[in-house]
């Protein structure tokens, strides 16, 4: 009992430190948000309390729900785009060396790119007079495709979409390669005995053994895409009409564009509140799958 109780004893000492800088630099900036978001502050100046007013005001404007329903589409296409696409190239990087090199510097190629960068080249490539997507489209003889499609309300927020998923795969993939490692060769032989190959091999043998690892993957996909901000804002800069705006972008317009510290304050708390809401609903319906 007592060797049990040093070990947890040099346990703590060890998460210290880093439980204190995240304490500093992440709880308390939340608490501090949110007491922000009860005064009205231009950032500079006397803060006036005004209660309610500020989250009341945020939960009324019709842009912040746009913002909140343009994020749930980022969410949605994370999650069903980077989760099965790292997971798939997971298992072709385990067995397939062919594929190694192109996968590798497709897949890892945005981890190594500011996200600034991988805005301006994804603008170009979309740009309605010189890009290379409606370029290739008119070679092709589809040119009813072609349209503005960071102009254009109706698929704009999909085309935004695209180079998110693109840019956040790498990290996904190296926990998946992880996990699928840890699978035990005695499982793989007894699947290979039973037949189970290819994608039933992924759906009854993969899938199950990694769950704990994909609903990581999860939460990390909903945290991600509700703060995603910095290639939204280069493309678009949550336009045209804030037919793109996210709730990050609308919370950075509020908060810096017109001087209104206590409302943007307002807007990232609500913003954490509705990560925690979908992360934790994610995760009951998660396990009652896996139930």
């Amino acid at each position: 009992m007592a060797a049990a109780n040093r070990v947890r004893g040099f346990i703590f000492i060890g998460l210290l430190p880093a439980l204190l800088i995240y304490t500093v630099f992440v709880i308390v900036p939340i608490f501090w948000s949110a007491f922000y978001g009860f005064f009205d502050w231009k950032g500079i100046g006397a803060m006036k309390y005004i209660g309610f007013t500020n989250y009341i005001e945020v939960l009324q404007d019709p842009v912040f729900w746009r913002a909140f329903k343009n994020n749930l589409i980022i969410v949605a296409a994370s999650i069903f785009g980077q989760v099965p696409i790292a997971l798939v190239l997971s298992l072709v990087l385990w067995k397939s060396s062919f594929f190694h090199r192109f996968i590798r510097s497709a897949v890892f190629m945005p981890m190594v790119l500011a996200s600034v960068v991988i805005g301006i080249i994804w603008g170009y490539i979309y740009n309605p007079q010189i890009g290379i997507l409606n370029y290739i489209l008119e070679h092709l003889g589809l040119s009813s495709w072609i349209r503005d499609w960071l102009g254009d309300p109706k698929v704009n927020m999909y085309s935004v979409s695209v180079p998110i998923i693109w840019a956040n795969i790498g990290p996904y993939l190296i926990l998946f390669i992880a996990a699928i490692q840890n699978i035990s060769s005695e499982v793989e032989d007894a699947a290979k005995i039973d037949g189970a190959v290819g994608f039933r091999r992924l759906y009854l043998i993969v899938v199950p053994m990694i769950w704990d690892t994909i609903k990581v993957a999860i939460v990390l996909c909903i945290s991600g895409s509700l703060k995603a901000f910095d290639l939204i804002y280069v493309m678009t800069h949550g336009g045209p009409a804030q037919s793109t705006e996210l709730l990050a972008t609308y919370m950075y317009n509020s908060t810096f564009n017109v001087f209104r510290y206590g409302y943007g304050s307002s807007v990232s708390t609500l913003i954490i509140i509705i990560s925690m809401i979908l992360v934790v609903g994610s995760q009951i319906l998660m396990k009652r799958k896996q139930d």
